[in-house]
């Protein structure tokens, strides 16, 4: 499991990753204003697998297991922390999330409209 918080211009945003066997689900936080350490510390130990137990879609992912030098698993992390921005298999999750959550809201807003039309039309 993976949280990455950035800055995208106008929000602190934390993007959570899990993989498990070879299958990949993700999620979105949106922090607001700049998360202090400790904010990011209570959110990873009370609200974190909450969070991410939400999210029903998972993308496959391909993945080579094996093993890695630790001076190269050393540098291969430092240069994640450079990085910003979200993988490309969890930016694929999450717009799969947000076109159920679309769908959804598509279909709640149509019973609520047929609901209001038979209630003026008695």
């Amino acid at each position: 499991m993976k949280l990455t918080v950035y800055h995208d211009g106008q929000f602190w945003v934390g993007i959570i990753e899990e993989t498990i066997d070879n299958k990949l689900r993700a999620g979105q936080v949106i922090f607001g204003s700049e998360p202090k350490d400790t904010e990011i510390l209570e959110f990873v130990n009370k609200k974190l697998l909450a969070h991410i137990e939400k999210r029903k879609f998972q993308v496959d992912i391909e993945k080579k297991e094996k093993k890695v030098n630790p001076k190269r698993l050393a540098r291969q992390v430092a240069k994640e922390m450079q990085q910003k921005g979200v993988s490309t298999y969890a930016h694929e999750a999450l717009q799969l999330e947000l076109q159920e959550r679309k769908k959804e809201r598509k279909i709640l807003s149509k019973e609520e409209k047929e609901a209001l039309a038979k209630k003026k039309g008695r």
